[in-house]
């Protein structure tokens, strides 16, 4: 029996994956929690209150802020699913920046949606306007089938079976469909790789990187998520509804939203050299 099968079976990680399984978890938060108690238990033999806090102080040394909340919120989940007494792990708090930055610019957006049109590559140029026209994650976008174009929306359901709604706008259905017309394809998934196949998150986000140095862009803001961030910015500006746009992005709390309120630290600067005068 290897290590991670005796782990498995000492501590019902099978049974702890089914039971996120059963709560609607995604798949990629059952692989990040379920890794998480793993590693727990590789390095510490019994879950104690003493253990877990030296647990904690060793991510704090060997991962980032955000890693280190998202292991100890498994760990959580994992000790409310054994239905343990010890206290939850407090996570550490994380300086929110007062500005926004690493999100593609509506120029280069521009830019790259008219690259790859030069080059004929639509399969890329589609996730990147539907992304940018809907702020959809990535780990949405490849669910996204071809009927969806024909229906103009997709019902998308995430943690507790919640429900929402996305809306592919009239100009983009109408660019769908005539491509996909084109193609031939009437049913099957929307976006597929160059075998043929569904395409996968992590595939879309190495090419990304590809087109990031084929075309001259700043990686950093060559991910998929840029591109959502990109819809919030725009959709902020030319509505203003924050409350509707929480909605759109499937934010559990409207705080969350309110990062596309800031302002970039270019955009700060521009705007504190045109108004100070004093």
């Amino acid at each position: 029996m290897t290590a991670t099968a005796r782990l498995s079976t000492g501590h019902g990680l099978d049974q702890f994956q089914k039971h996120l399984t059963t709560h609607n978890k995604s798949p990629n938060t059952i692989c990040v929690y379920r890794y998480a108690v793993e590693q727990f238990y590789k390095l510490y033999p019994q879950l104690t209150p003493r253990n877990l806090q030296l647990y904690k102080v060793y991510l704090l040394e060997h991962y980032k802020p955000k890693t280190v909340n998202l292991r100890i919120r498994a760990l959580n989940c994992y000790m409310e699913y054994r239905h343990t007494a010890i206290p939850p792990v407090t996570m550490i708090k994380i300086q929110q920046k007062t500005y926004l930055d690493k999100i593609i610019s509506q120029a280069d957006y521009e830019y790259l949606k008219r690259r790859l049109v030069e080059n004929e590559d639509y399969n890329y140029y589609f996730m990147v306007r539907l992304i940018t026209a809907t702020g959809v994650r990535v780990s949405e976008l490849v669910t996204f089938e071809v009927e969806d174009a024909f229906r103009g929306h997709k019902d998308i359901y995430s943690k507790g079976n919640k429900m929402r709604r996305v809306y592919i706008p009239r100009l983009l259905i109408t660019e769908l469909q005539k491509w996909l017309k084109a193609a031939r394809r009437s049913t099957g998934p929307l976006f597929l790789n160059r075998f043929g196949s569904p395409i996968s998150p992590s595939g879309i986000r190495a090419q990304f990187k590809v087109l990031a140095a084929r075309y001259n862009l700043d990686p950093e803001v060559m991910y998929p998520h840029s591109f959502r961030h990109r819809f919030a910015k725009n959709f902020i500006e030319k509505c203003g509804d924050i409350s509707l746009l929480s909605d759109l992005l499937g934010h559990e709390s409207i705080e969350t939203t309110r990062i596309y309120l800031r302002r970039s630290s270019s955009e700060q600067y521009r705007i504190v050299n045109k108004v100070v005068d004093w």
